[in-house]
């Protein structure tokens, strides 16, 4: 793990706990929507987002990546609990697909995560982040009957994400409507220059105060018949009278589906694409992450792995790390994992003591605050950005989005792999680069790594394990004379690493990068031939 994966949580607690909030505020109606979606009481949903800030925050090496139920696996959740008979027995396979991520891990399966091209990845990003906009317009208008949290294009209420757009045309709720505009405005200028040189006012997160905002207005409209909002508009958390009510939420596995083989399988196919998505969301938080810190993705899968276990033991949903939460945490400016931990903490606490006050928040709030975070996943610049990189790498990025857009995460996922793939084979795969190293009289190593000929995103595992292993404080040489065709992953790696070379006390120089190949995206590095 690089040194700079180790930033000091305490040091960053000025940006973690506002960022917590943020993605608390996020979590919410995500854990209740896909624990509805999925067939599962909702209960099994907050358990958990508790799972995985707590015990997968904790235990992950990933800095921004917010683990917690996830969109993607609703459908199996749905089909597995029917198929097996009950909750109880689904949640031996829950606790199995643990104990086969934990063997994962340990058997180094998280290489996989290297094998996904960065236009793909970007792709998943503002693909996501067009579902996000477009399913959060009817939520927005007060048009509620598509539960948070279902990302597929065919929805739960045999609906359609564009036919809702219809529909909530004969259900707009005045005072939601309001409430959402206000929000907006809220969030809008919160993150404007304005509102940042103030010093007072930059110290209130803006979704907090949109949420505020939104309690007051919804308290005050309760006495307007053409302004009130309707149950099915607000937070809905499971409110307990007594200690043991409380507990009596919790579902314990019945172990004695240990003998029926469909739970085994349950388990594979749970564990299968809990992990692919959660080494998806890897590669995407590390692109998003300013200081450009590498997950240890075998880490990864252990820690997904306890969670899971863990998760259900006490009656909760399968974890993974998801996007949406992940994305949320670095726009608000999260720092180190802290930021995810806190956020499962604030859910335990939010539903053990003030369950009643969250119940007062309307659902248009938090519409608003996944809008922005929608937009800003899917800016045009990303698109214009992705683009200037040439077809080789806007066409797997478009194809990816429409996939995702039009069916859902893992098949948008896979059909823009089998773009990517096609593309990138029509170029020789050969080995990526030789490595020459040697010490002198102080012990100072020198290395000299010279890229081959043709460099793909097939190689993005060995040049990433090559220039992370390099030892701290040596002098090293990136040579690319010899290299006619370079992919941009690969490029994107070797930028990375000079980002964090100064960290690491490494003198690094790099020649002929983009001499006769691409433009660099960083010019401001002024990387140029030697």
């Amino acid at each position: 793990m690089n040194k700079s994966n180790k930033l000091n949580p305490l040091k960053h607690l000025k940006s973690d706990l506002p960022a917590s909030i943020v993605v608390f505020l996020v979590a919410l109606p995500l854990c209740l929507g896909i624990a509805l979606a999925s067939g599962a009481p909702l209960f099994s949903g907050l358990i958990s987002g508790i799972i995985g800030g707590i015990v997968v925050g904790s235990l992950s090496g990933s800095p921004l990546g917010v683990s917690g139920p996830a969109a993607g696996l609703a459908v199996i959740v749905l089909n597995a609990i029917t198929e097996l008979g009950g909750f109880e027995i689904f949640l031996v396979s829950v606790i199995l697909a643990g104990f086969i991520q934990l063997l994962m891990g340990f058997l180094k399966a998280g290489i996989i995560a290297y094998y996904f091209p960065s236009s793909v990845i970007y792709g998943m990003l503002a693909g996501i982040g067009i579902l996000i906009f477009l399913k959060q317009i009817p939520h927005a208008f007060g048009y509620d009957k598509d539960p948070e949290g279902d990302l597929n294009f065919i929805q739960s209420d045999n609906q359609n994400t564009f036919s809702e757009l219809i529909n909530m045309l004969d259900y707009i709720s005045l005072g939601v409507l309001i409430i959402t505009s206000v929000s907006l405005f809220i969030l809008i200028l919160w993150d404007t220059k304005f509102i940042k040189k103030i010093k007072i006012l930059a110290m209130i997160p803006g979704p907090l105060l949109a949420v505020v905002v939104g309690v007051i207005l919804n308290t005050l409209f309760k006495s307007n018949p053409d302004l009130v909002i309707s149950s099915d508009h607000i937070v809905s958390l499971p409110v307990a009278s007594n200690a043991s009510e409380f507990f009596g939420n919790f579902t314990l596995p019945d172990f004695n589906a240990l003998t029926n083989p469909k739970v085994y399988i349950t388990a594979i196919v749970i564990a299968v694409v809990a992990s692919l998505e959660t080494l998806l969301c890897v590669e995407a938080s590390d692109k998003q992450d300013t200081l450009k810190r590498v997950t240890p993705t075998n880490k990864e899968l252990r820690a997904q792995g306890l969670g899971n276990i863990i998760s259900g033991l006490i009656g909760g949903l399968p974890v993974t790390q998801v996007i949406v939460r992940s994305s949320a945490n670095q726009q608000a400016g999260g720092k180190t994992k802290a930021s995810t931990i806190a956020h499962g903490v604030l859910i335990l606490i939010s539903i053990v003591l003030i369950p009643n006050v969250l119940n007062l928040i309307p659902l248009g709030v938090l519409a608003a605050i996944l809008l922005v975070v929608g937009f800003k996943l899917a800016k045009p610049a990303t698109f214009k950005a992705m683009y200037k990189q040439g077809l080789g790498q806007f066409i797997p990025f478009l194809v990816t989005i429409i996939g995702i857009v039009f069916t859902d995460l893992l098949t948008g996922i896979g059909i823009g792999m089998m773009v990517a793939v096609f593309i990138i084979l029509r170029n020789n795969y050969k080995v990526p680069l030789n490595i020459d190293s040697e010490m002198d009289s102080d012990d100072v190593k020198f290395i000299t790594v010279t890229l081959s000929e043709d460099v793909t995103f097939l190689n993005k595992a060995s040049l990433l394990a090559t220039l992370n292993n390099i030892p701290d404080n040596s002098v090293v040489e990136i040579n690319a004379t010899e290299t006619h065709f370079i992919h941009y992953d690969a490029i994107k790696i070797i930028e990375d690493f000079l980002i964090n070379a100064e960290s690491r006390g490494i003198k690094l120089t790099i020649i002929d990068l983009y001499e006769n190949k691409e433009v660099s995206p960083l010019d401001h590095l002024k990387i140029t031939s030697k």
